[in-house]
């Protein structure tokens, strides 16, 4: 009789697994733009972004299904995603993007 292998505390199941999301702004006229959210505890230094020649800033990050909340940080002034799914209010009087990830 075969038994049924059970995940152990470190292995991922299928719907655990992380995946590259990419999440676009664009700015052609910044000079440095940085994504920060729950997902890199708002760090505003620790996932910058690149400019193609389009003038569009991109980065992908791996995220696990879920609820993630970001904002970009344009030039030093926080910008939110136009292409956001939504927005909730955070705690200093504006809105942080909603990300779903499936």
């Amino acid at each position: 009789m075969a038994t049924k292998k059970v995940p152990g505390k470190n292995e991922a199941t299928g719907k655990d697994l992380a995946r590259k999301i990419q999440f676009d702004f664009s700015a052609s006229e910044s000079e440095a733009v940085y994504l920060a959210g729950d997902f890199n505890n708002w760090d505003t230094r620790a996932t910058p972004l690149k400019r193609d020649n389009k003038g569009i800033w991109k980065t992908s990050i791996n995220l696990k299904p879920g609820r993630y909340e970001y904002r970009f940080l344009a030039d030093g002034n926080w910008e939110n995603d136009a292409s956001c799914s939504g927005c909730v209010p955070n705690g200093f009087g504006s809105m942080n993007c909603i990300k779903i990830v499936n």
